[in-house]
C-alpha cells in the first residue's frame, strides 16, 4: 500500500504547492497528487495554477516522492496531443517518477474554451480518444489519428522517457471503471466505493487503485468542521453536479445549505487520529491500494505534523 498526499491548487497558490510537496517528502509521503484545474470550486479557495508549471517545479525541488495530476481532462480544454508532451517532459524531469491521471473533466474547467460541454457519453468517447492518442505518440515517430471527436495530424513527441508514464483513469461509475481496466494502468477515484474497484478488477483491471480519503485536521473540531465546509462543501454534492457546473458561483449556490454536521459525516476530523485512521479504513476495505491523503483544515504543517507524529504508522499498519 502507497499513501499520499493531496495538494489542493485551488487552494493554495503556486509556490506553496510546491512547497507542500517537498515538505510532503519530508514526511514520509510516497507520493502527492496535484489537480489541474482553470477555476476554483469555490470563490473562497481563490487560487488556481498551472499544473504542468507546478510539477516542474516540484521535479526540480524533490528526489524521491512521486508526483501524479489528480486528474487531468485531456479531451477538451487541453487537446491530448499537448498533454502527451507534457507528461513526457514531466517524466524526463523527474526522472521517472511521473503517473498521469486523466478524467473525463468537468465544465468548471473545460467550458473556458467556448467549445460547449458535451454528454457523459461523448465525454467518455473522446476520453478513450484521447488516451489513445496519448499512447499513440509515446511510441514514438511521427504519428496521425483519426478519430469520431479527436483528430492529430502528423505530430511528433521528440523528448520521450525510456518508460513511459502509467496513465491512471478516473472513475465515478462503473463505465468509466471498465474504461480504465481496458485502457488505462490503474483506477482513481474519489469515493470508497467498492462497485468501481470490483468493476475495474472484473474488466481486467490489475493496477493500482487510488482513492482520495476526505481529512481535515485542526487542533480542535470546530475549527476543523468550519474549514471543511468553507473550503470543500464542494465535495458533497456528488459527481453529477461536481461535472455539471460552469463556475464558483454555481457551487455556491448549490452548497449554501452544507452544515458543519455534514462535513463530520464525510470527513475524518478534528485532532483525534481515530478519525482520520476510519476514514482511511474505509477506502482499504472499498478496494483501493494507494491512498491520497486530502487535508481540508486550517493548517498544513499541522497536518504533516500529525501525519508523522500520529497517523503514518496506523494508516500504513493497515495496508500489512
Amino acid at each position: 500500500m502507497k499513501v499520499g498526499f493531496k495538494l489542493l491548487a485551488e487552494g493554495f497558490g503556486p509556490r506553496e504547492i510546491v512547497e507542500q510537496a517537498v515538505r510532503a517528502e519530508r514526511a514520509g509521503f510516497d507520493f502527492v497528487e496535484v489537480s489541474d484545474h482553470f477555476h476554483p470550486w469555490l470563490e473562497e479557495q481563490g487560487h488556481s495554477g498551472y499544473v504542468w508549471s507546478m510539477l516542474a517545479a516540484m521535479a526540480e525541488r524533490t528526489e524521491r516522492i512521486g508526483l501524479a495530476t489528480g486528474v487531468t481532462c485531456p479531451i477538451i480544454r487541453q487537446h491530448p496531443a499537448m498533454v502527451a508532451q507534457a507528461a513526457a517532459t514531466t517524466a524526463l524531469l523527474s526522472e521517472g517518477r511521473f503517473t498521469l491521471g486523466v478524467g473525463s473533466g468537468e465544465r468548471l474547467n473545460e467550458h473556458v474554451v467556448g467549445m460547449g460541454w458535451p454528454s457523459v457519453t461523448t465525454r467518455h468517447e473522446m476520453l478513450r480518444e484521447a488516451i489513445e492518442i496519448i499512447r499513440l505518440l509515446w511510441s514514438g515517430g511521427y504519428r496521425s489519428y483519426e478519430g469520431k471527436h479527436l483528430d492529430l495530424e502528423d505530430a511528433r513527441v521528440f523528448d520521450l522517457p525510456e518508460r513511459s508514464p502509467e496513465i491512471v483513469v478516473a472513475a465515478g461509475g462503473e463505465r468509466a471503471a471498465a474504461l480504465a481496466a481496458e485502457l488505462g494502468d490503474g483506477l482513481f477515484a474519489t469515493e470508497a466505493d467498492d462497485t468501481l474497484t470490483g468493476t475495474y478488477k472484473r474488466k481486467g483491471g490489475t493496477g493500482p487503485t487510488y482513492g482520495e480519503v476526505p481529512l481535515a485536521w485542526a487542533s480542535d473540531d470546530g475549527a476543523a468542521l468550519a474549514s471543511a465546509r468553507e473550503q470543500f462543501r464542494f465535495g458533497l454534492t456528488g459527481w453529477k453536479v461536481q461535472s455539471e457546473l460552469p463556475n464558483p458561483v454555481n457551487f455556491a449556490a448549490a452548497t449554501e445549505t452544507v452544515r458543519e454536521e455534514d462535513m463530520a459525516e464525510a470527513f475524518g476530523y478534528g485532532p483525534d487520529p481515530e478519525r482520520h485512521v476510519a476514514a482511511v479504513r474505509g477506502f482499504v476495505d472499498a478496494g483501493f491500494d494507494h491512498l491520497c491523503l486530502i487535508n481540508a483544515g486550517p493548517d498544513p504543517e499541522g497536518f504533516f505534523r500529525f501525519f508523522e507524529e500520529e497517523l503514518s504508522g496506523p494508516v500504513r499498519a493497515l495496508g500489512a
